[in-house]
């Protein structure tokens, strides 16, 4: 196992905990809270136009952190949601936009997500933007990520670290659950048409 990937299974496996303590133990009052995940963000889709959260209300959200350039992991996440979006019944599907949202800003500009995300869900949507929104978005999904340090500074060939989670989000917004990149179509399915299929 490469170290980047021991590093993506140890960051996956606290932020999973992290969530999992809040949801069990709410806020410190003795309550259930509700998970702080997710929030405003204004970023760029995969054809070039603007695209807020507000763009997404009244449909729920499948969202995903990654980059294009990742050599396994994020292909496997995006392939498992597009694979479990093709179990669910036609009216289910049309409730979901499958989300993208690159990490790496420099090299995953609109024209090479909409490439990449070619290779996936039709209704896939794939966001970019400046480094600086999607640090402010990936904040508010409480997501990790950085570049892996290679020693190789300088160059545009490199790998990027980061939490693998996807995260369903309700038609107004807020967390609703999440998926590992390990979660098999079948059980991220059968999930999603317990949840989205009422």
């Amino acid at each position: 196992m490469r170290i980047y990937q021991v590093v993506l299974l140890a960051v996956t496996g606290i932020v999973i905990a992290a969530i999992a303590a809040f949801i069990l133990y709410g806020n410190g009052t003795g309550g259930k809270g509700v998970a702080s995940i997710g929030g405003p963000f204004s970023l760029t889709d995969h054809k070039g136009q603007p695209k807020t959260d507000k763009d997404f209300r009244g449909r729920y959200m499948l969202i995903y952190f990654g980059y294009t350039y990742c050599p396994d992991v994020c292909p496997t996440a995006l392939q498992s949601m597009t694979q479990a979006m093709g179990q669910l019944a036609p009216e289910t599907q049309k409730k979901i936009t499958p989300v993208f949202i690159t990490i790496d800003p420099e090299r995953d500009t609109a024209k090479q997500l909409n490439a990449y995300v070619e290779n996936f869900h039709p209704s896939m949507v794939g966001l970019t933007g400046t480094k600086e929104q999607i640090t402010k978005t990936a904040r508010v999904y409480r997501v990790y990520f950085g570049r892996a340090q290679d020693g190789q500074e300088e160059s545009t060939d490199y790998l990027m670290d980061h939490s693998s989670i996807v995260f369903l989000m309700n038609p107004d917004g807020e967390y609703v659950t999440h998926f590992t990149h390990a979660t098999s179509p079948e059980k991220m399915a059968e999930r999603l048409a317990k949840v989205v299929g009422r």
